[in-house]
């Protein structure tokens, strides 16, 4: 039998198929998306689970007139392979050539470039009314996970998208899963309408005035394009709930969804990773162990998560130990902030864990809800700074997002000794809002000088004495100036001074305003984040009118897609030598 996807390179292509050959084309897609995943990782279950719904639209519409629009899009592996990017899927040369988002500069197909949740039917919203104003016809279709539903700006699309009046397509792919278990009310509702086929009186989307379609397999090819086809070119807004199974054709990953959302390179056969790193310590298992304890003591301990548990540390057996104190609230961040500052004002004590990349989506809770209210919650920021991942997951915004807000306390830990010393205390004062920004994934450890109170005025830990040059190198950057220190005395006699700020937010006057008094006449900053806006600029605005010299070291402020963290050092003039090159060549002058 020769294979359909040999002669499949784009959407045109599909519309001279019939529908046993789109059939036999998933099969194809589904076995080549399992090889190619296999070798290279990556978002397995959410992929996997879409195949015949992404096949179907194509089918069934006019992409890219028709505009497609998948809500995070860590699903679009199998619209990429449709639309001219077969090779990234089929020829191991290639794979590295397309992100696993979609991204208009790979092509006219990826309508934006998307890796945070809940976004898509705004999106939506907004080409259909821009549409409309232009007085054009296509078809406008958001594709959006049922875990997306739990962001707040998902509730703001459906509100306006049910009121639009015109074209609309919305599919709700409802695989009764996000990153984990799905939590919050209107998962009742959708639970109820699986059950019931759609049929129950109780429907949030017809309640909101939606035109509302039901289908029972969304992973039978047939179903869900007949569904399309009757939709297509509507003139009002509809909603489409699709159910389909998170991992479908691949038994690992249908057994065990919340592993297998993501997942590194693995053997097809046994479903076990290729490449099993060797066990390390890292900040979310001992933050899991350490929390764990507090809420064993306290019952007014209570870790808050934003449908990433895994952040905190916390495993599924974990999670049922504490089904009053483990908070799950969905894919909601700046809901999780609020929360928190409710939970604080109410008394209580809790820690919400969330990435970098997504406390962005939490500035006006952050401001408004936490710090002008002065609660005293606790935030871990985990997997902050400079990586080499997507441009939609950067990591290096948080500092100077959060740490310019009045009243926030933002604490920058060389290691877990000051890590825990800092949550411990941020966990049991009443008077601040703290961020603690968490200095990488694998711990380190050293003999820090640690405080009973990290409040203000902040204070610096003086960690070598020197003269010249003082290097400030904060949080997780501690290392890197411990390395220019050493390359300073070692390869050119300059004895300089190592200081570990400490806080993010905030500078030690009495240490700066000495530092001039010891013979220091430089002073470098280094900081695993952009520089605009970032810690760095505190300390040159702090030296502005003086005579000392400040270099800030860090991140240029730009996207950065798929980019290799050593390069990007290089980029930033980053590396021991370079720093020290720099330095040379301001003293000389």
């Amino acid at each position: 039998m020769s294979k359909v996807l040999d002669k499949t390179n784009t959407p045109k292509d599909l519309k001279i198929l019939s529908r046993n050959e789109l059939v036999q084309l998933c099969g194809e897609i589904r076995q080549q998306m399992l090889l190619r995943l296999s070798m290279t990782g990556g978002h397995v279950g959410s992929n996997l689970a879409v195949i015949e719904a992404t096949v179907a639209l194509h089918y069934v519409f006019n992409s890219p007139v028709d505009k497609i629009i998948f809500d995070v899009s860590h699903q679009c592996y199998t619209h990429k392979l449709l639309t001219g990017r077969k090779a990234a899927y089929t020829d191991p040369a290639e794979f590295a050539s397309v992100s696993g988002f979609t991204n208009p500069v790979e092509s006219e197909y990826d309508i934006f470039s998307i890796g945070h949740t809940s976004t898509a039917i705004s999106l939506a919203c907004g080409m259909a009314k821009g549409r409309d104003v232009k007085g054009e016809s296509h078809n406008v279709i958001a594709v959006v996970g049922d875990g997306a539903l739990s962001g707040g700006e998902a509730f703001e699309g459906l509100n306006n998208a049910a009121a639009l009046g015109s074209n609309i397509i919305l599919i709700v792919n409802d695989n009764d899963m996000s990153i984990a278990e799905n939590h919050g009310g209107l998962y009742q509702n959708l639970r109820m309408l699986r059950e019931t086929d759609g049929k129950a009186p109780c429907n949030l989307f017809r309640a909101l005035g939606f035109d509302y379609f039901f289908v029972r397999d969304g992973n039978d090819l047939n179903e869900i394009a007949d569904v399309l086809e009757n939709v297509k070119d509507t003139d009002h807004p509809v909603i489409i709930h699709m159910c389909t199974v998170k991992g479908k054709g691949y038994l690992s990953a249908e057994l065990d969804r919340e592993n297998w959302h993501y997942m590194g390179p693995f053997d097809i056969d046994t479903g076990k990773l290729k490449c099993e790193a060797a066990p390390v310590e890292t900040y979310e298992a001992l933050t899991a162990v350490y929390l764990a304890d507090k809420m064993r003591k306290d019952p007014t301990v209570t870790a808050i998560t934003a449908g990433t548990p895994k952040v905190l540390g916390f495993e599924e057996e974990l999670r049922k130990q504490f089904p009053k104190q483990f908070l799950d609230v969905g894919i909601a961040e700046g809901h999780a902030v609020a929360f928190a500052s409710g939970i604080a004002k109410a008394g209580a004590k809790p820690v919400f864990g969330v990435s970098s990349s997504f406390l962005q989506r939490t500035y006006d809770q952050l401001s408004s809800d936490l710090a002008l209210n002065k609660s005293p919650a606790v935030i871990l920021v985990f997997f902050a700074g400079i990586s080499g991942g997507s441009q939609t997951h950067m990591g290096v915004f948080d500092i100077s997002l959060a740490a310019n807000i009045p009243g926030i306390i933002y604490l920058a830990p060389t290691c877990k000794e000051e890590y825990f010393s800092m949550l411990e205390w941020g966990l049991n004062q009443q008077e601040h809002p703290v961020i603690i920004r968490v200095p990488g994934v694998e711990t380190v450890s050293r003999d820090a000088a640690l405080l009973s109170d990290y409040g203000y005025p902040a204070k610096y830990e003086i960690v070598e004495h020197g003269e010249a040059v003082a290097i400030l190198a904060l949080g997780k950057f501690f290392e890197l100036g411990e390395k220019v220190r050493e390359k300073l005395e070692e390869d050119h006699g300059i004895h300089a001074t190592l200081i570990n700020p400490r806080y993010a937010s905030a500078v030690d006057k009495e240490m700066l305003n000495a530092l001039p008094g010891y013979g220091h006449e430089m002073v470098v900053t280094l900081e695993d984040g952009v520089i605009d806006g970032g810690f760095g600029e505190k300390i040159a605005r702090f030296y502005g009118t003086s005579s000392i010299k400040v270099l800030n070291f860090g991140a240029k402020k730009e996207f950065v897609n798929h980019v290799a963290v050593e390069e990007q050092y290089f980029r930033y003039r980053l590396t021991p030598e370079q720093i020290v090159s720099d330095i040379l060549e301001e003293i000389r002058i």
